[in-house]
């Protein structure tokens, strides 16, 4: 059986050579002409690509509020997700009077891709994601003495964030938005991920997904038919940017993801109580993608972790109907503008 294996992977990668146009990273995109503008582009909105070492190029983009900035806000954001899907929150920090920045994950929206099937959601580890955070706040952002870096991190992104922080990336302040430690349907139980992966990474077919995790979908369910969100003009944007825009496009996740993702999970939790840095979880009451008993676990563990559920909410807190997306908005803002007046602070003691 093992031998099977080994000549399908060598078939695999021989039929992959010359694929580097669907591995290649993607910057500019179209505007979907059935959005309204607030979910267009932030003013000033630039893009470029962040690596570090060997690890895969990541997409991000950046815009500044008109003023002088009061903070830097890094989103990291969750499976499949563009950053075009955060730019109505994007406009709205920066008239906050924050620079926001958007790190796409490794293999999703218009960062490199590990496979040839563009739509696939796989890596072998998030170790790339914490090493882009850490490369784009090191050789990018810069941040200056005075103006507080503050991670935003969504769902898995809120994983990154969390590793990024117990690996040593310096930031003021973590936002977990509906974070995930724990994910509420896999397509097999835990315990035969770790049974068959090591086997599945030696002969590196990680990438393979389970028939529930299908490719991207013309027809695809929106965020409301899938449960993520109950408003129906948010539900549509990231499907109409995918749409418009065949190289962002994501459907499910493979076998190396899954395990990749249970690696972090634990990791995160593990040292979950070495973390110091002022923590906001803000959870989605109506969670359908992610599972709460460990984001309460998480921040209990934390020294200095305050947390609120949104009992109407979906998972895509960012995308919710405004009367949870609007005091989700302002946790953030209190909080980064709390981080600035701490940064002050401090200086001035």
């Amino acid at each position: 059986m093992r031998r099977r294996l080994v000549i399908i992977a060598l078939a695999l990668s021989v039929s992959a050579c010359g694929d580097g146009g669907s591995r290649a990273p993607f910057a500019e995109s179209r505007t979907p002409p059935s959005l309204s503008a607030r979910f267009y582009p932030p003013q000033g909105w630039a893009w470029g690509f962040v690596r570090s070492g060997e690890g895969p190029v990541q997409r991000y983009g950046v815009s500044a509020p008109p003023v002088a900035p009061r903070a830097n806000v890094l989103i990291l954001s969750g499976y499949g997700e563009t950053a075009e899907k955060w730019f109505e929150t994007v406009s709205e920090l920066n008239a906050a009077g924050f620079t926001v920045w958007v790190l796409e994950r490794q293999g999703q929206g218009g960062s490199e891709r590990a496979t040839p099937w563009r739509d696939l959601g796989h890596i072998d580890s998030f170790d790339p994601d914490v090493a882009a955070v850490r490369a784009l706040r090191q050789g990018v952002i810069r941040p200056q003495d005075d103006i507080p870096f503050v991670v935003l991190g969504h769902s898995e992104g809120g994983l990154v964030g969390l590793r990024a922080v117990q690996q040593g990336v310096a930031m003021d302040g973590l936002v977990l938005s509906a974070p995930a430690f724990g994910l509420s349907a896999l397509p097999r139980p835990r315990s035969d991920f770790a049974r068959f992966t090591p086997a599945m990474r030696f002969l590196r077919l990680g990438w393979i997904r389970t028939p529930d995790q299908g490719g991207w979908k013309r027809e695809g369910p929106d965020g409301v038919q899938s449960g993520q969100t109950h408003d129906p003009a948010r539900g549509k944007v990231q499907a109409a940017w995918m749409l418009a825009n065949p190289d962002l496009r994501m459907g499910g996740r493979s076998l190396g993801w899954f395990a990749a993702f249970f690696d972090a999970s634990e990791a995160a939790a593990r040292d979950a109580g070495k973390v110091t840095v002022p923590t906001l979880m803000l959870d989605a009451g109506q969670d359908q993608a992610v599972t709460a008993t460990p984001q309460t676990r998480v921040c209990e563990a934390m020294p200095v972790c305050q947390e609120t559920r949104y009992p109407s909410a979906g998972h895509d807190l960012h995308l919710e109907s405004d009367a949870s997306r609007q005091p989700w908005l302002a946790a953030i803002i209190k909080f980064t503008r709390a981080r600035a007046a701490a940064k002050i602070q401090s200086r001035q003691g």
